[in-house]
C-alpha cells in the first residue's frame, strides 16, 4: 500500500526516549513480538563462528538478551546501551551499571575498533538518522567484527494505516524501510557483505483499543507521531475500529509486522572516520567481565 509523503515522518529522538520511559515498567510483560523477534536473531548467531571478546548490544531496552548472550558467550564481555535510562534502569539486578549504560547509538562510549560483536533487535526503527548510526557502528567495530540486526519492514501496521487513513485522525506514521535501502546504507557507511531476509508475523486482537494499548506499553505508540495518549480519542478511536472490521477473520483483528533481519562485517581495511566534536570515551578494557550465570 502506498502512503503520501505528508504522511509518513521519522523518529523525534525526544519523543522516542519519553516513550520508552514511560513504557519501561510495563514492557516485559506486553513484548511478545520484540522478545520472539529477539530470540530468532540470536538463532540465527548458531550460523556464524565467532568468539568474541566483546559485545554490544545496541538499543537493549531491559536487557533481557543478555543472560542468553551471557550462555553463549561465557568468556565474552557484554555491554548493554539504551538511551532510555528508564528502561535500563528496569533490567534484571544481575545487570549492574559496568554492564549497561545510558547513551545514545549515534554517539556510543566505545574506542574506535573495539567491538567483536554488535547484537541490534528492533532498535533500529526508532533512531532518527540511521546513517549516523551505522557510522558509529562501523567505527566502534574490529576489522570483521559482526553487526547483526532486525528490524521493521514497510508492511509492517498496515492494517491500522489503512483504517487510519480512513478517518480524519490527525497522526502520520513512521516510515520504516524495506532490507533494499537498509543495505544500501549499511554499503554506504562502509560495513561489508550485508545479507538480509524477512518475515511476517501476525499478531491478534480483539479490539484496535487493545492494539493501541499494547503498542503504548512497549513503547511503540511511535510508530504514530504526536504524544498519543493512553486513550486516543473516543471519536477517533470509534471510526479506526470501523474502518478496521474489513479486516477481521474468524473473529479477531491482525496486526501484521514484517521484520527484516541482517548482519553485515566490518571490513579488513577500514577508511578513516574522523571524530566528531565533544565524544566521550571508555576504554574497552574498563568494561567488566561478568562471570556466567
Amino acid at each position: 500500500m502506498n502512503h503520501s509523503q505528508d504522511r509518513i515522518f521519522r523518529p523525534d529522538a525526544a519523543r522516542v526516549r519519553q516513550a520508552f520511559n514511560q513504557a519501561a515498567k510495563s514492557y516485559d510483560q506486553s513484548a511478545v513480538l520484540e522478545q520472539e523477534v529477539m530470540e530468532r536473531l540470536l538463532q540465527r548467531l548458531d550460523l556464524v563462528r565467532l568468539k568474541p571478546e566483546l559485545i554490544l548490544d545496541a538499543g537493549a531496552g531491559t536487557c533481557r538478551a543478555i543472560p542468553i548472550l551471557r550462555r553463549r558467550y561465557p568468556a565474552s564481555r557484554i555491554l548493554a546501551v539504551d538511551f532510555a535510562e528508564q528502561m535500563i534502569a528496569a533490567a534484571s539486578p544481575s545487570i549492574d551499571g559496568r554492564h549497561a549504560i545510558c547513551a545514545d547509538l549515534a554517539r556510543l562510549p566505545l574506542p574506535n575498533d573495539s567491538v567483536d560483536l554488535i547484537f541490534c533487535s528492533l532498535a533500529l526503527p526508532w533512531v532518527s538518522d540511521v546513517d549516523q548510526v551505522f557510522g558509529e557502528f562501523y567505527r566502534v567495530l574490529k576489522p570483521r567484527g559482526l553487526f547483526s540486526f532486525s528490524s521493521y519492514g514497510p508492511d509492517t501496521l498496515y492494517e491500522l494505516r489503512h483504517a487510519w487513513s480512513d478517518t480524519n485522525a490527525d497522526r502520520h506514521f513512521l516510515e520504516f524501510p524495506d532490507m533494499h535501502n537498509i543495505g544500501d546504507a549499511l554499503v554506504h557507511c562502509g560495513l561489508a557483505e550485508p545479507v538480509m531476509d524477512a518475515e511476517h508475523f501476525t499478531l491478534t486482537y480483539d479490539s484496535v483499543r487493545k492494539l493501541l494499548d499494547d503498542l503504548f506499553d512497549t513503547g511503540a505508540q511511535n510508530v504514530i507521531q504526536g504524544t498519543m495518549p493512553k486513550r486516543v480519542s473516543e471519536q477517533n478511536v470509534n471510526a479506526i475500529e470501523d474502518a478496521y472490521e474489513c479486516f477481521r477473520h474468524q473473529g479477531k483483528l491482525p496486526a501484521t509486522y514484517e521484520v527484516v533481519y541482517g548482519h553485515a562485517w566490518g571490513p579488513i581495511e577500514k577508511r578513516a572516520r574522523p571524530g566528531g566534536p565533544g565524544e566521550f570515551r571508555i576504554p574497552a578494557s574498563g568494561i567488566g567481565l561478568r562471570k556466567k550465570d
